[in-house]
């Protein structure tokens, strides 16, 4: 790495300052309150018979408050008559294993000790039927003998297409219950008819399964519940277009359209499926899918606890480190990439020996004219976004977006 160092020792890392993002934000202040309160108003339980054995789908993604809405639908099962077990919904996640997947949802604190109810988890799937273009349908074998079967899940926009509907109920259903074989099943034609393949689905879903309702949340720009809603299974297809109009509408961003170097602090299956949210970096490893700033090169210098190894989405990067790549455990995120048939996600970036080589790397290919003046962004992760670093050259630009408050003078960088 000799010739690395000496071709990177002039490149200047910009002072940063430490700014405030404000978005809107509306939030539940009693998570369970709502939960119970939604569930009344529809009168989604009457359709639980005493001694119905329930199946309630739980995804992989960190869903806030996740714990807490998956412990009231039980609670509120138990009360119907019903005798609940969590299912793991995660497609492929959880390097495509029953175990994997189990442990999975233990790492978001859904289990029995937490959730009042037993987590069955199986690879094992039955298809349902079939599309008119011969793709099979899957669902979970679990799920399919159970007598009901209820999904929790937030909706968002997706990472790499567009539609009426994106993530949510409906892709949980399809992709989340389908487990590895259904998601390899809808992703087999690309992102690019994924959400009319998603819709189609659903519909043979609801025909061939005991599909009783959704429970939708949407989160404001911080992370935080916004909106918690029980959606009767039959009303999925109408209402869920308008959570997701909704979910864009609090989706937060980095505010401002034009950066050189984006610096992330971690990535992980536990922030976005591609680890890095492409709604908040701008880069997005399909055509189908657009959105966020524009932004020349990006870095990523960790991956979170909770990803377990899997680096999906780190071939969005440009630049990472040594440290990085010594964490990752390949056939995790080889499983989402064969699976999805998106395989960008997964290719190995630019490998430097630590941090400061890596951001120095990034600074001497974004091709800015001066240097010295480069527009630097650091983020934890894409889920956390309020609080954000800008190089000290970006501060003219800050004071003038009325959204940005200014918390630090410039300070050097913190970088091993």
């Amino acid at each position: 790495m000799d010739i690395i160092k000496e071709i990177l020792k002039e490149i200047p890392v910009p002072k940063m300052v430490r700014v405030k993002q404000r978005f809107d934000a509306p939030e539940i202040s009693n998570v369970g309150i709502e939960v119970r309160k939604t569930l009344n108003e529809t009168n989604v339980l009457e359709r639980i018979a005493e001694g119905d054995r329930v199946a309630i789908a739980v995804g992989s993604r960190g869903v806030a408050k996740i714990s807490v809405l998956v412990r009231e639908v039980v609670k509120a099962i138990k009360g119907a008559g019903g005798k609940p077990f969590i299912i793991p919904a995660m497609g492929s996640h959880g390097g495509a294993t029953a175990e994997g997947q189990r442990d999975v949802l233990k790492q978001l604190g859904v289990e029995e000790e937490t959730v009042g109810a037993p987590v069955i988890s199986s690879m094992d799937v039955v298809k349902i039927g079939e599309l008119p273009n011969g793709l099979p349908v899957y669902f979970d074998k679990q799920a399919y003998e159970a007598d009901k079967i209820v999904v929790i899940n937030r909706v968002k926009p997706h990472t790499a297409f567009r539609g009426p509907v994106e993530s949510g109920l409906m892709k949980m259903i399809t992709i989340g219950l389908g487990k590895q074989k259904g998601a390899e099943a809808a992703h087999a034609y690309s992102f690019k008819y994924m959400a009319e393949h998603v819709i189609a689905m659903t519909r043979i879903a609801m025909e061939k399964t005991p599909l009783i309702f959704g429970l939708a949340t949407i989160e404001n720009a911080y992370d935080r519940p916004a909106k918690v809603v029980a959606v009767p299974i039959e009303e999925v297809e109408k209402l869920e277009p308008d959570l997701l109009k909704e979910a864009k509408s609090l989706m937060p961003r980095i505010l401002f359209d034009s950066i050189d170097v984006l610096v992330v602090n971690e990535l992980g299956k536990d922030i976005s499926g591609d680890g890095m949210d492409p709604n908040i970096t701008g880069r997005f490893a399909t055509p189908y899918a657009s959105g966020g700033p524009e932004v020349k090169r990006t870095v990523v210098l960790g991956l979170t606890k909770k990803t377990d190894g899997n680096a999906n989405g780190i071939g969005l990067a440009d630049m990472t480190t040594k440290a990085v790549v010594d964490q990752i455990v390949w056939e995790k995120g080889y499983a989402n990439a064969l699976t999805s048939t998106v395989v960008d996600v997964i290719k190995l970036p630019m490998v430097l020996e630590n941090d400061e080589m890596a951001v120095k790397a990034a600074i001497k290919t974004c091709n800015a004219l001066d240097l010295s003046k480069v527009k630097v962004v650091r983020i934890t992760n894409t889920l956390d976004i309020g609080e954000i670093w800008i190089s000290a050259s970006m501060l003219e630009e800050a004071k003038s977006i009325k959204d940005i408050q200014i918390l630090s003078e410039p300070m050097e960088w913190e970088l091993n």
